[in-house]
């Protein structure tokens, strides 16, 4: 059972809870820097390790900091740990550090971030906090690199620099642009939201919701139940 716990912690961020598909974080950086797939993936990694450590750190120390100045001290955790990355992304991967720009130091202020330090980190122990990171982490990665080879695929003919589709139609600029991201950006939000509905009916219910109700927008809110009543 603890074992399904753990696991569960590592994969709900995939799908479930992804923090930019279903929980609508981290939108900023997700439809700037994901003009390219190596972009994504450079960004994804980025996150990924300060939500690791910052998770672990603040979890580790949720007993010392105090309740009044919570936020800030969660901000000075999570800005160290990105200086570390911002160090090591200009001294061994420039073109990745020209490419991010603003949106790496940026990862201080990012929703996700902050967001699991006040939600989980500081409620759980050490382990969960920093699987939990992890979890979100390997979402996060996931859209942005999806993302991205999506928008270079149709917008530059290419996935990581690769030609890919050379020969087969002309590459439309429009995807490496604002509005080609917001396109992408909609049509994977919904292929998530379908998915999620398919394993809700596929593990039970038959109806897409957990709770059971029939015509719910999956929201749960007042909607007919298989009994006949009202929620």
């Amino acid at each position: 059972m603890a074992k399904n716990n753990k696991l569960q912690l590592v994969t709900k961020g995939l799908l479930k809870e992804n923090p930019t598909l279903r929980l609508v974080l981290g939108t900023c950086p997700t439809l700037a820097v994901t003009t390219m797939a190596f972009n994504g993936l450079g960004m994804g990694l980025a996150a990924t390790f300060v939500l690791i450590c910052s998770n672990a750190a603040i979890s580790a120390l949720r007993k010392v900091i105090p309740d009044k100045v919570r936020i800030p001290a969660y901000i000075t955790v999570i800005a160290g740990f990105v200086t570390i990355v911002q160090m090591f992304v200009k001294a061994f991967a420039q073109e990745l550090d020209a490419a991010l720009g603003v949106f790496l130091p940026l990862i201080v202020v990012n929703c996700i971030i902050l967001g699991r330090a006040e939600m989980f980190a500081s409620k759980n122990n050490v382990i969960d906090s920093a699987l939990d990171g992890l979890g979100m982490g390997l979402g996060f990665t996931l859209t942005l690199t999806v993302m991205g080879s999506i928008r270079e695929l149709l917008g530059a003919g290419t996935i990581f620099g690769i030609e890919v589709t050379k020969n087969l139609f002309p590459p439309m600029s429009i995807f490496t642009s604002a509005p080609g991201g917001f396109f992408v950006f909609g049509v994977l939000m919904a292929a998530a939201v379908k998915l999620e509905l398919a394993n809700a009916t596929k593990l039970g219910n038959g109806s897409g919701c957990p709770g059971g109700c029939i015509g719910c927008t999956y929201a749960c809110g007042k909607a007919e139940t298989a009994q006949g009543g009202n929620e």
